[in-house]
């Protein structure tokens, strides 16, 4: 037997446990939400949470009563919108500020960053006013925009990361070949930066999927995305429990499942962005 070999209780002391109290700490609230959301309403406040007698009432009210379908549908549309632009832009500034050199490159970069400081609250009225002059109150092309601002200074600072571990020779061996700067970012660049696009897309997805403050200001009646959706359910005088919870339970599942879909190509991303070239 080695030395060095551990006992099995104090691996179990050390390791286990820790890991165990760490998991339930962080699953529990999820947890009790899906026995909440399982529950009967005239069960819920005498009886409690319970997986015993589980029904999807609460489910089928969401998306028979209250329309979360739409709501839904809303949320995907601003979101996707809003990875198709902020990768859109994010890629092609980023390819500039990796491959050229010019004044001010590094203040620009800085400028990013002190964007990200400040409240998001600092934003909400000159996007306002400059949504209502243009008419695109409660529109989801509003939204869009007002979600790229907050998604592209950031995903610019990530794509960035990548490309600057991408040889720049691997560029001018392409244009000597005969690419044009575009077809050299299209068919040698882009390549290689696919896990990095992906978890920058995931990135801004994400974020815009969970944004609350512009859609309750930006939206409406038309264009109520789920973060907005579910705050309804909480009314002056009541809360609806069973409706509230299996929406948040609900709203988690597109991220949640699109992150399980493409965890290898993010974390993949994330660490590749991390290793300078």
């Amino acid at each position: 037997m080695s030395l060095h070999k551990r006992p099995v209780w104090r691996r179990i002391l050390v390791v286990d446990l820790p890991m165990v109290a760490i998991l339930a700490f962080t699953l529990g609230p999820y947890l009790w939400m899906f026995l909440t959301s399982v529950t009967q309403e005239s069960r819920l406040f005498t009886q409690g949470p319970s997986i015993i007698g589980a029904t999807v009432e609460n489910y089928t009210r969401l998306f028979a009563t209250v329309g979360f379908g739409r709501n839904l549908l809303d949320s995907l549309i601003v979101s996707s919108g809003t990875v198709l632009v902020g990768l859109s832009l994010s890629i092609t500034a980023a390819y500039s500020f990796s491959r050229f050199e010019f004044r001010a490159k590094r203040i620009l970069m800085l400028q990013f960053l002190l964007i990200n400081m400040f409240p998001l609250v600092l934003l909400i009225l000159p996007l306002f006013v400059l949504m209502r002059v243009l008419g695109l109150l409660d529109t989801h092309l509003a939204l869009i925009i007002a979600n790229s601002t907050i998604a592209i200074p950031f995903s610019i600072w990530m794509m960035v990361s990548y490309m600057n571990g991408i040889p720049r020779s691997l560029d001018e061996a392409a244009m000597t070949d005969g690419c044009t700067r575009f077809g050299a970012l299209f068919r040698v660049v882009l390549p290689l930066c696919v896990p990095g696009i992906i978890a920058t897309g995931i990135y801004i997805f994400i974020t815009s999927w969970n944004e609350y403050l512009y859609a309750l200001t930006l939206g409406g009646r038309n264009v109520r995305t789920i973060t907005v959706a579910v705050q309804t359910l909480i009314g002056e005088y009541e809360v609806q429990w069973g409706l509230l919870t299996a929406g948040g339970i609900v709203g988690a599942m597109p991220a949640t499942a699109l992150f399980l879909l493409v965890q290898k190509r993010l974390i993949s991303g994330l660490t590749q962005g991390a290793v300078k070239g």
